[in-house]
């Protein structure tokens, strides 16, 4: 079993920066790929981004290409999601999620764990 918990959400104005964070405790974090995942109301959960367990593969969403990154530090069980220039759209829960060591994959159900989800609301 892996728990997850997510934080550093918020209300942020377009255009401006949030970093989350992910939190991860129970079995040995580097076992697993990570992923961010989003739903805004109303919608079905979308990837945003996916890392690999030792961080050499990281694969974005194209609407997020260029303006997330996403990083993790294994030593403290932890992975990121660092958001810039953020849009309207970008307004959803996130959640974070652990999946096979093996598989960098943009599909939810590849993912065996996920954390509660924290609100990124932007205004514009």
């Amino acid at each position: 079993q892996v728990q997850l918990v997510e934080s550093g959400g918020g209300l942020v104005q377009v255009g401006g920066s949030l970093r989350l964070s992910c939190a991860a405790s129970g079995r040995t974090f580097s076992n697993y790929a990570m992923g961010w995942f989003r739903q805004a109301p109303g919608k079905q959960r979308e990837f945003v981004a996916a890392i690999s367990w030792s961080a050499d593969n990281e694969v974005y969403a194209d609407s997020v290409k260029g303006r997330f990154t996403m990083s993790r530090d294994n030593a403290e069980n932890t992975v990121y999601l660092q958001m810039n220039s953020l849009k309207p759209e970008g307004t959803a829960v996130y959640y974070c999620a652990a999946g096979s060591r093996g598989i960098v994959t943009t599909l939810p159900v590849l993912y065996g764990y996920w954390g509660q989800g924290t609100q990124v609301t932007v205004s514009s």
